[in-house]
């Protein structure tokens, strides 16, 4: 749909009919828009309306494309899409924090979101934004990575928002018998820094996200919801393909059962790499997202 007043139609058609949500969890169905990254910069609107035609409701931003707030919050409200979130690597946050609260604050988001880490100097690799340099990250990288977090939270707080981590896999490496991940719960103020907790990379990782749920019950506000074909050769160094919900080898019925103990207010789909058309495959994980029970 290109027209306002297409798009005007289409918002009042969704609104119009129940909330659709995600069954075991009883949360709108949300999708990460990285899945969409291919096609989202060469038609904004037309591709948020496929996403709200298969369901989803709630998104989560990886990226504007030089839209401005007004703009992204137009094409949502259009569409019947919130924007719930927005992802930002440190390496853009730290020196944009400022800009960046004020954009997703004109957005109305409630979260903004740190999706990656950096070293703490970063002229010690050749490449500081690669996987092998965040492998390579130390406690002391860390420890400073937290103090950041605090900062930036405090912040976002201040703007009426909250501030949260996203996990990929190498939080899970540990130096002297001390993990990473928890060292990061243990350094950041939870007044001030939530948790996303992508839950397929954790799996990767050698994680059990169940667990986590369990340990740290309060400390998670946000899902990422994704499946993978893993192998008994799969490693954090050599993950495994992306695939659709249920396609993979994640059991999320345990995930599930110890997120609805937990405090968790946003599920998002995201699945990274596809070999069929993918909104073919966003749809097969939207039906599944409402089909599983737990």
């Amino acid at each position: 749909m290109k027209t306002a007043s297409a798009s005007a139609a289409c918002a009042a058609l969704w609104n119009s009919v129940p909330q659709l949500i995600a069954n075991a969890l009883g949360l709108p169905l949300g999708l990460q828009l990285y899945s969409v990254r291919d096609i989202l910069p060469k038609d904004y609107e037309g591709t948020l309306h496929q996403v709200a035609a298969l369901g989803y409701r709630e998104v989560e931003a990886a990226g504007f494309f030089g839209h401005s707030p007004a703009e992204v919050k137009q094409a949502m409200d259009r569409v019947g899409l919130h924007c719930v979130s927005a992802h930002y690597p440190l390496t853009q946050l730290l020196p944009k924090v400022d800009e960046t609260i004020q954009f997703g604050k004109d957005l109305g988001l409630s979260y903004i979101v740190c999706s990656s880490p950096m070293l703490k100097d970063p002229s010690r690799v050749r490449d500081a934004g690669s996987r092998a340099a965040r492998e390579s990250m130390t406690l002391d990288d860390w420890h400073w990575n937290a103090d950041q977090f605090n900062r930036i939270g405090e912040k976002v707080n201040a703007a009426g928002m909250r501030f949260a981590y996203h996990n990929h896999t190498p939080e899970f490496r540990s130096e002297n018998g001390v993990v990473f991940y928890d060292e990061l719960l243990r350094s950041t103020d939870p007044t001030k820094v939530s948790m996303e907790l992508d839950c397929g990379w954790a799996v990767v990782a050698g994680q059990k996200p169940a667990d986590l749920l369990s340990r740290y019950p309060t400390r998670f506000s946000m899902l990422h919801v994704k499946d993978f074909k893993m192998s008994p050769t799969t490693t954090p160094s050599d993950p495994p393909p992306s695939t659709e919900m249920g396609r993979g080898t994640i059991d999320y019925h345990p995930i599930f059962e110890a997120a609805k103990k937990a405090h968790i207010e946003h599920a998002f789909v995201e699945q990274e790499q596809f070999d069929i058309p993918p909104m073919e495959a966003l749809k097969i994980d939207a039906d599944y997202m409402r089909a599983v029970t737990v």
